[in-house]
């Protein structure tokens, strides 16, 4: 193979590169996620089995990583504060506000959530997390002219909390890269709702209403 071919190989294959990597969407550096859950529903076995007369639980929300970072929660005086980035309550996740939506009533810390649409917060005290299912509306993209929408949990107030409850804390034998909602201990009658960040576990249990 001749020199000038070899070189002309290699423009192709640079070529071929750029447009691959044209076509490849870049993640953001907190991409979305989603935990779902189906419940009050009948499992049906058979050939063809199915699960029927169930409804969804749905949280959404950002996944911002741990990229080296430790310790990420802090401790003493400082507790909370980085992943607070100055919010009066965490948004238990990255950029945009998290949110559960609901197609059943839930009962959580005895109070009963009628199906809908809430945000999510973390009151966080080291050694006590407090779960916040809240009425502030969340805006899709940034607008700080918006008062009535919650970008994150910045501007975040009280007054609009629908439950406020303990969490459950646990400590993982392993660290979770990217911070993980999920439903867990899931039953025919309730389950929990859990968040996962490096060796941090929290959750709060809920019953179908």
């Amino acid at each position: 193979m001749s020199v000038k071919q070899l070189l002309a190989g290699a423009a192709i294959a640079a070529l071929a590169a750029v447009v691959v990597n044209a076509q490849t969407p870049r993640l953001p550096a907190s991409p979305e996620g989603r935990a779902q859950a189906q419940v009050g529903g009948k499992w049906l076995p058979g050939q063809e089995a199915s699960y029927q007369g169930g409804k969804w639980i749905e949280i959404t929300y950002g996944r911002p990583g741990l990229k080296g970072r430790t310790n990420i929660f802090g401790s003493g005086a400082d507790y909370g504060k980085d992943v607070n980035a100055g919010a009066p309550v965490w948004r238990a996740g990255a950029n945009v506000t998290t949110r559960l939506r609901t197609e059943v009533p839930l009962v959580i810390g005895g109070k009963t959530v009628a199906p809908g649409e809430y945000s999510v917060f973390i009151d966080l005290k080291e050694g006590a997390w407090t779960f916040v299912l809240s009425n502030w509306d969340a805006q899709k993209t940034y607008d700080p002219n918006n008062k009535a929408a919650l970008w994150g949990s910045f501007n975040y107030t009280p007054d609009k909390d629908v439950v406020r409850v303990p969490m459950k804390l646990a400590k993982s034998m392993m660290s979770v890269e990217q911070l993980t909602w999920s439903f867990a201990n899931m039953t025919a009658t309730g389950g929990e709702i859990a968040i996962m960040w490096d060796k941090d576990v929290a959750s709060v249990p809920f019953k179908l209403g």
